[in-house]
């Protein structure tokens, strides 16, 4: 995108590791150096979760008044990263307009809108998952426009599923809402649409978004989830997330990839933490084979269909989850795995690099940003007990990019009522504590102290997932 994707992508993380001089450097550097005025076409999605959800959360962290993590204030600093959201935010409005759907656009120039021989196919994922940054901006500015056409994107996108089993499919046409992609899955193109549904009612305690997600969650565990009903009891193969088509909930296919890590994280939030610990094992057993996720591993032929790993983060995330959920030391033991694998495999002189293959440990000349935005942060906190982020009075979310966002009554309160015009009105609010998943095996209060310093998954369990990827 040509607009100092790293430098920003990182901003939080540097708060977060308490480095407020860094912090205070980088920030200034944008502010002098970044301007979105280009001719540069970028991916919506890539720049909301990536440049606007960074922008919003460096703009947050500096304008506490508490400065949890140290002193982040920037001398004279006047709002510069929230005028700069907005900039961005609007250049990216063109992909919204000129839909039929309201399911905008993939791409969009910077300076001169959406391309004339742009694709009317976009993913679930990137359509659907830009509700959190955009309600934020809203929020911020009580400017309903960015809430307000990122929500009609979501509702489109429901409104298309299968009146049949209740899924989504991956790719869809957004003039016609013609599925052109059928598969159902949990990983690429679908992953992000899950995780904001409840986010956006975690963050903005809209009713809608939570009884969506429960119907998604519901509809997940009916037609994608295989095995036995119990991770950690019972007979019958380990639970495991499938590809399906989306009208028949048909097997498609007998892959899965590394971005489906995240669901485990995800389960954890909704508090089915058993069901989450059985996936992560699984993900867990595949890192241990190669010393990484390859981006796709077919479980039928115990071999990876796309070989390559980009340091990608989302084992870490559900890691780094689970182990706040259950205490389990466990999960350091995986931290402290992944790491070293890192660092044996993927080092190199200027920073850490894209594998291009997960047996062959080739390298690429690459370091994605979600390495330092995710991979990196997610790490520090599994291991740092005391960081701020972790004490009490101290309410955090992550977006789907890692960045940190503070759950705050402002974000609760919209200045205007219309979300969507002609519907009923719809922010009919949910208290923190009335949220319950539907249809999970068990919650967070049911981990007993007992099995906290015990594996979480019983030995035999563990062997028989080792079995299934190829370790044993």
């Amino acid at each position: 995108g040509n607009y100092s994707l790293t430098l920003i992508d990182a901003l939080d993380t540097l708060a977060v590791m308490g480095n407020s001089s860094e912090f205070q450097k980088a920030v200034k550097l944008v502010i002098d150096t970044v301007s979105f005025d280009k001719d540069s076409t970028v991916q919506v999605f890539e720049a909301t979760i990536r440049v606007l959800g960074s922008l919003l959360s460096a703009h947050i962290i500096i304008t506490d008044t508490k400065q949890p993590f140290g002193d982040m204030t920037i001398k004279d600093y006047d709002n510069e990263l929230l005028h700069m959201a907005h900039d961005l935010a609007v250049r990216l409005l063109p992909a919204f307009e000129n839909t039929k759907t309201g399911i905008p656009y993939p791409r969009v120039n910077l300076k001169k809108g959406v391309p004339p021989d742009s694709n009317n196919e976009t993913c679930t994922a990137g359509a659907g998952s830009l509700l959190v940054e955009f309600g934020i901006l809203s929020r911020l500015l009580g400017d309903s426009t960015f809430e307000w056409v990122a929500r009609r994107a979501v509702k489109a996108l429901w409104s298309l599923r299968s009146n049949n089993t209740g899924l989504l499919g991956n790719v869809v046409n957004i003039q016609t809402g013609h599925w052109v992609g059928k598969q159902s899955g949990l990983g690429a193109g679908s992953d992000s649409f899950y995780e904001y549904l409840l986010k956006s009612y975690i963050l903005f305690g809209e009713k809608e978004d939570l009884e969506m997600f429960n119907d998604a969650y519901r509809n997940i565990q009916n037609h994608l989830r295989r095995g036995r009903e119990a991770c950690n009891e019972g007979e019958g193969d380990p639970p495991l997330y499938v590809n399906v088509n989306m009208f028949t909930g048909q097997l498609m296919n007998t892959w899965i990839d590394s971005l489906q890590a995240f669901f485990p994280g995800l389960q954890v939030l909704i508090g089915d933490v058993e069901d989450a610990i059985c996936l992560h094992a699984f993900y867990y057993a595949i890192w241990k084979r190669y010393g990484a996720l390859p981006e796709r591993y077919n479980w039928q032929l115990q071999a990876p269909d796309v070989p390559f790993y980009p340091l990608r983060p989302e084992l870490v995330e559900s890691t780094y989850l689970l182990y706040q959920a259950t205490k389990n030391p466990f999960y350091l033991h995986v931290g402290m795995d992944i790491l070293q694998s890192l660092e044996n495999y993927t080092k190199a002189k200027c920073g850490y690099a894209t594998l291009h293959h997960v047996v062959e440990k080739t390298k690429e000349d690459r370091m994605e940003s979600f390495f330092l935005s995710e991979t990196c942060k997610y790490l520090y906190l599994l291991f740092d007990e005391e960081n701020p982020l972790h004490k009490s009075g101290n309410k955090y979310m992550f977006t789907t990019e890692g960045h940190i966002v503070s759950v705050d009554e402002r974000f609760r309160n919209s200045l205007w009522q219309d979300i969507l015009p002609g519907e009923e009105d719809s922010t009919e609010k949910i208290k923190p504590n009335e949220l319950k998943a539907v249809n999970f095996s068990s919650n967070c209060n049911r981990v007993p102290d007992e099995r906290r310093y015990l594996l979480p998954l019983k030995s035999n369990y563990m062997r028989q997932i080792d079995r299934m990827v190829g370790l044993i």
